[in-house]
């Protein structure tokens, strides 16, 4: 039987150990893939930690929600690719599905699409859950199109400077929220930079909508980012989160008649619903990609699957200047 060599987790907070399993093969529906790089998430780490409840995995199991690789055998009824396909998604490492951390996967096709031809590797591996994340907030929630006024709390974040950027493709005026550090990243990406720790919600709300609000708020950071994107959204305007776990007030809200969506980007994979959705996601992320749309802020450090604890502990540590990837082949 061939074998592969995979980092597993054995139990929560512990260590990857490098183990050898057979290779999964590609079976209906799915396409076995060589994997070729991952990245690391906040979200991968809380799982590790066991501090991620809405994101089960059942352990020993291997981790990684984000994977780029070459296409080995497609499975049965798959159409669309071939072997030799460079492919990425967002593709397991929570409910029981084998994660990136791993020589081979068998990948749900649906959940997968072609890299673009303008990104390397480690930039294709970095975009599968930021992306899905900002582009389910503003395009399939808030059905975000034309000259809107368009908040992003957490602007310098991985999520962040992806919803600047579909923003900014789908002709919105953006501005972006976060801590003075982030400022470079976020100006470079051309949304107005809002430092948080010299500006209050009504200070930027004031100077940049003349009180009015704005018209879509994207929330990335919850708790009191959230409760700041209720005060700041306009009059029947929209706020979008994808970390509205906390209890709030309702009342900015409502009294305004605005709107609230969140955003809940794990459900194709744990409950096997809607997974081409997040194919088509991806391939919009190809299309951007291509068209010059998209830039990555990637942490130019190296790791391996032999080093991916060190990787894991660097983000836990704060440690980091773009997004960690990890090279599997």
């Amino acid at each position: 039987m061939p074998m592969m060599k995979a980092a597993v987790l054995a139990h929560q907070n512990d260590e990857f150990k490098i183990t050898d399993l057979p290779r999964p093969v590609a079976g209906d529906g799915t396409v076995l893939v060589r994997i070729q790089a991952s990245s690391v998430n906040p979200l991968d780490t809380k799982i590790r930690s066991g501090n991620a409840a809405h994101a089960r995995h059942p352990l020993p199991g291997i981790l990684g929600i984000d994977m780029v690789g070459t296409v080995v055998e497609p499975g049965t009824n798959v159409a669309g690719f071939k072997p030799g396909d460079i492919v990425y998604g967002m593709t397991g490492g929570v409910g029981g599905l084998q994660g990136a951390l791993a020589q081979y996967a068998a990948v749900d096709a649906r959940l997968l699409a072609l890299v673009p031809d303008t990104f390397s590797i480690r930039e294709a591996a970095a975009l599968p859950l930021a992306f899905i994340t900002a582009w389910e907030g503003l395009v399939d929630r808030v059905k975000l199109q034309g000259p809107k006024k368009v908040l992003v709390i957490g602007g310098g974040g991985a999520v962040g400077q992806m919803a600047i950027q579909i923003a900014r493709a789908r002709g919105a005026i953006v501005y972006a929220v976060d801590s003075a550090k982030k400022g470079p990243v976020i100006e470079s990406l051309g949304a107005t930079f809002i430092n948080y720790e010299h500006h209050t919600v009504a200070d930027y709300v004031a100077t940049h909508t003349d009180n009015t609000g704005f018209d879509v708020v994207y929330d990335t950071i919850g708790g009191p980012g959230l409760d700041a994107a209720f005060q700041a959204v306009s009059e029947f305007g929209h706020v979008a989160s994808c970390l509205g776990w906390g209890t709030h007030a309702l009342a900015p809200l409502s009294f305004k008649g605005a709107s609230y969506s969140g955003v809940f980007t794990l459900t194709p994979l744990l409950a096997n619903q809607r997974r081409q959705r997040h194919g088509d996601i991806m391939a919009e992320a190809t299309r951007m990609a291509n068209a010059g749309q998209l830039k990555l802020q990637i942490d130019p450090r190296e790791f391996t699957l032999e080093t991916v604890n060190d990787a894991y502990f660097a983000l836990e540590s704060g440690n980091v200047n773009g997004k960690l990837i990890i090279t599997i082949a």
